[in-house]
């Protein structure tokens, strides 16, 4: 009775830590590879260890992908399973994932840290100052 008892309270007390699951039709992040950085649609999972992905908007071939290469998004398109590459498209682009993708503060991270990475030394130094500068202003106006 006590293990019971144990496992009911923690049957109601249990909150899903996941939101993003491995299925067919959810929208990845390619972060390896020489497709680093594009988005393509799981189409099938292959094993526990691999997932069939196609982008054909995006630029990414058909193909296997590790799962250790790609990070789960929040999108999901609704596609059967094994569909084809235009099928693929069409709801891609209906689903206006792209842009939304785009709207996303992971997006604006990944374009910051990709901005900064190829600035120049005086860019550099003019970011900096620029920084500075600012935080005069809010030390200024907070006084």
């Amino acid at each position: 009775a006590c293990i019971s008892l144990f496992f009911f309270r923690f049957k109601n007390n249990t909150i899903m830590v996941y939101r993003r699951y491995v299925e067919i039709g959810r929208v990845v992040l390619i972060n390896r590879g020489p497709n680093k950085g594009k988005l393509a649609v799981v189409v099938d999972v292959i094993d526990l260890n691999r997932v069939l992905v196609d982008g054909p908007t995006t630029g990414v071939r058909r193909g296997a992908v590790n799962f250790k290469s790609i990070n789960l998004t929040d999108f999901k398109v609704d596609i059967p399973m094994f569909s084809k590459s235009p099928l693929i498209a069409k709801k891609f682009s209906e689903a206006d994932v792209q842009n939304k993708w785009e709207n996303t503060a992971w997006f604006k991270k990944r374009q910051q840290r990709v901005t900064r990475a190829g600035l120049t030394d005086f860019e550099r130094f003019v970011v900096k100052v620029n920084k500075q500068k600012r935080s005069k202003l809010i030390k200024k106006a907070l006084k």
